[in-house]
């Protein structure tokens, strides 16, 4: 049975197609299209070459500038620019601030500046060094071979004091011994520290040209994330002076609002002067026994303020023991040459808890601390 074309398959139709036409398929070949290449093009005269892009190498920070922000204008990373300005992501910066967008050099020519780690012990020997991010008044008087009390006393620093990255410090071995009258105090010219925050309820600062909310909260005694909240800020928030801001006053668990103040004081110096956790942990036990953690004007025999110091037996005047600040600062240090404080006294640090407190308060009850070493690191915590 003969079947007509159309109701042949199409591929059948096609190849018959192909066969009926012979050789004239061939006049007109069918053009292949080429494969896609992914290989790069390469264009004479420019091979290996890339256009030069100017690039500042410092930027002034504006109003509404944050740290990512400039960095992504600048196309670079964050961490890069955090890094080459000795910033953290916690830090804040402010409108003037000069910014480096570039790597410090790192040039054989052109080495960067070392301080020595232990000039010449000699008490008219004087020399400045620059702070460094992580640095602390503890760890640049041990690399520097003198003591805290030296370093204080040489920069006219007070215990509130708190030293940043950049800040020129003053090095003189006997500083402390000098004899000044302004050892110890602040400058008469700069901020002063604020006092302690000893109410219950919020006060309020207004920012001062160089402040930052971490500084302004070290002065009070809280936390830069409670400051940040109590004011609807992030921390990328620019603040200026002439800003009024909300300074939150917070209760430790278990504590009273004096007894709150108090423990941030003793934090506060202790991270001042570079005191290890353990350090600050033995004076908030030594405080808790000999006083409650209060600022009291009486005791045993002439025995005042938080740690119950004598100033018959070398620990200041009764206005020094009962300023909280400076009695602290004694705890600490000692008092001249009269007093030992926790930091003279020879391996403290692997002391037990209640060992270390004694050797500084020589107290008639020398087991007595060792009640307040666990809750001691809590309030460490809060603070």
């Amino acid at each position: 049975m003969r079947r007509s074309a159309a109701a042949l398959p199409a591929a059948l139709a096609g190849s018959i197609a192909l066969t009926m036409t012979g050789p004239a398929a061939q006049a007109a070949p069918a053009r292949i299209q080429p494969e896609a290449r992914t290989e790069p093009i390469q264009v004479p005269g420019m091979i290996g070459t890339a256009p030069m892009v100017t690039r500042a190498t410092t930027y002034t920070v504006r109003r509404g500038d944050t740290v990512t922000a400039i960095a992504i204008r600048a196309g670079l990373r964050t961490s890069d620019v955090l890094a080459w300005n000795h910033l953290e992501y916690s830090s804040v910066i402010y409108p003037g601030q000069v910014l480096r967008l570039t790597a410090p050099s790192t040039s054989a020519h052109k080495p960067a500046p070392k301080p020595a780690p232990k000039p010449a012990p000699s008490t008219a020997s004087r020399s400045v060094y620059t702070v460094r991010s992580g640095d602390t008044v503890y760890k640049i008087a041990v690399a520097h071979g003198v003591t805290i009390a030296d370093i204080v006393a040489a920069n006219r620093l007070s215990n509130a004091s708190i030293i940043y990255v950049g800040q020129r410090l003053v090095i003189q071995k006997g500083a402390a011994g000098s004899g000044s009258s302004n050892a110890g105090q602040p400058a008469s010219t700069g901020p002063k520290p604020v006092p302690v925050a000893s109410s219950t309820t919020a006060s309020r600062y207004v920012v001062r040209a160089g402040d930052t909310i971490s500084d302004i909260a070290a002065r009070f005694h809280v936390s830069t994330q409670s400051v940040l909240g109590a004011n609807g800020l992030a921390w990328s928030s620019i603040i200026y002076p002439g800003q009024t801001l909300k300074i939150p006053a917070r209760v430790i668990a278990g504590l009273t609002a004096e007894q709150s103040a108090n423990v941030r004081t003793t934090v506060a110096v202790g991270r001042s002067l570079g005191v290890p956790a353990r350090g600050i942990e033995i004076a908030l036990g030594t405080a808790m026994t000999e006083s409650g953690l209060r600022n009291l004007n009486y005791g045993d025999r002439d025995s005042l303020g938080l740690f119950q110091q004598r100033p018959s037996t070398g620990w200041g005047t009764k206005a020094q023991i009962l300023d909280p600040v400076s009695a602290t600062r004694a705890f600490f240090l000692g008092r001249g040459n009269a007093t030992r404080g926790l930091l003279d006294i020879r391996g403290w640090q692997t002391m037990p808890y209640t060992k270390a407190a004694q050797a500084v308060q020589v107290s008639a009850f020398p087991n007595a601390y060792a009640v307040w070493e666990k809750p001691s690191a809590r309030w460490l915590a809060a603070s």
